[in-house]
């Protein structure tokens, strides 16, 4: 297996990448009146889950920081999924994106509590 050089070939950024990317997208179409609260919320947590794994990646050799940023990254993730149950509640998006979103950061949040019990696999 070849060594991972960057955080780009990740999977679990990538998806987290993505999933901001949708998040962002979607949020465009949530009223004026949300931009301050709802949307700035969702766009930051969602794009903190990939910036803080980009950060872990590159503390690799000290395990027990590059497992708090991924736990950082957890914690961003279950925030999104909480601005989702707003956006849902508040009919700004579908049930169907509502699933296909929350269904997203769980998969994400599989993958890094992975990496977090896996920590030796990732140091350098």
């Amino acid at each position: 297996m070849e060594k991972i050089k960057s955080h780009r070939e990740l999977k679990v950024y990538q998806k987290a990448f993505d999933a901001a990317m949708a998040i962002y997208m979607i949020s465009k179409k949530f009223p004026k009146e949300e931009t301050y609260s709802l949307t700035d919320q969702i766009r930051r947590s969602s794009r903190s889950v990939s910036s803080n794994i980009s950060e872990a990646f590159r503390r690799r050799k000290y395990p027990k920081s590059f497992s708090n940023k991924l736990n950082e990254s957890e914690a961003e993730a279950a925030e999104t999924q909480n601005w989702l149950d707003f956006s849902l509640a508040c009919n700004y998006i579908s049930q169907e994106m509502y699933s296909k979103l929350d269904q997203e950061y769980e998969n994400i949040i599989g993958m890094l509590v992975i990496m977090q019990k896996q920590t030796e696999k990732w140091s350098i």
